[in-house]
């Protein structure tokens, strides 16, 4: 595993755990009204916080986009599960709520479930499939799923939908990951010139905006608690397996490795849960204040 791909996916991790922190803290305030809206990006884009925490987020895309470039997306997509630990840093620093037993618990898990299954799999470039049928199959699950959950989320909104959305989230911004390392392989090959007359740069755009709203609404409807845990679970599963299932990711297979594979895959959902309800994470309970200047809207 090189250094430089592990420094910048935890690079990577860190900014984006820090900005949902921030994101949340915000949209949390937002008119309800705004529920699966794109005037809920109009509302939010007022909000210093907010910007600060979409700044953060997009540091974030951008230094996972380079370590995708330079390693296997099976690889990078684990370590970028490490959000969850730098979330819960910021709001244990403003919480000043002690890890205890469950968080402590919830960090082994996750960072032994990242070891495991990257020791065990040992991720690896191979050839990407160049068959365009797989690629839209393995990309129509993907965002099938995500439609299917997102309609469930609109019936059930301020129950189950938090989390419904936010798997809906991660599941697109696992696929938007596979479609930045092909958009960064296609620029290599032939600068600007390759990379634009692709449709895959464009799919990350609509896939990246899209997921946005989903992540913003849920962050609006409840506590961080709710939302996160699904989104940084979703995400590594879904770019793994458009890793492994077009791009050419190469795992071992033998059954002791499986095993190891599936058992660390296993204790990261499992680490993600754990952290994502400590009491430490934001809950959500800060009184909702309209967005400034929307009063005559």
């Amino acid at each position: 595993m090189s250094v430089l791909v592990l420094a910048l996916a935890v690079g990577a991790a860190c900014c984006l755990g820090f900005g949902f922190v921030l994101q949340q803290t915000a949209a949390q305030r937002a008119p309800l009204g705004d529920f699966l809206s794109p005037r809920l990006l109009l509302d939010l884009v007022r909000v210093p916080t907010w910007l600060g925490g979409l700044a953060l987020m997009v540091a974030g895309m951008v230094l996972g986009a380079v370590a995708l470039g330079r390693g296997e997306v099976s690889l990078v997509e684990p370590l970028l599960a490490t959000n969850l630990l730098f979330a819960l840093a910021l709001s244990r620093r403003r919480t000043r709520q002690s890890l205890g037993r469950q968080g402590w618990a919830g960090l082994s898990l996750l960072a032994g479930g990242v070891t495991a299954f990257i020791v065990a799999g040992e991720p690896r470039g191979g050839t990407a499939v160049t068959d365009p049928l797989r690629h839209w199959l393995i990309i129509g699950v993907m965002v099938g799923l995500a439609l299917l959950l997102t309609t469930c989320a609109k019936r059930s909104r301020l129950s189950a939908g938090p989390v419904l959305l936010a798997l809906a989230a991660g599941l697109l911004y696992g696929v938007q990951d596979a479609l930045t390392r092909v958009s960064g392989e296609r620029f290599a090959d032939g600068g600007f010139t390759e990379l634009l007359t692709g449709w895959q740069p464009y799919g990350v755009l609509v896939l990246g905006v899209t997921g946005l709203v989903l992540v913003q609404s849920a962050f609006e409807t409840a506590p961080l608690r709710m939302s996160l845990p699904a989104l940084t679970a979703a995400q590594p599963l879904a770019g793994i397996a458009c890793g492994v299932g077009f791009l050419g990711d190469r795992l071992h297979t033998d059954t002791g490795a499986l095993a190891w594979e599936a058992a660390g895959l296993a204790a990261i959902v499992a680490g993600i849960v754990l952290l994502g309800l400590h009491p430490a994470m934001p809950r959500g309970t800060a009184p909702r204040e309209p967005v400034p200047d929307l009063q005559s809207r």
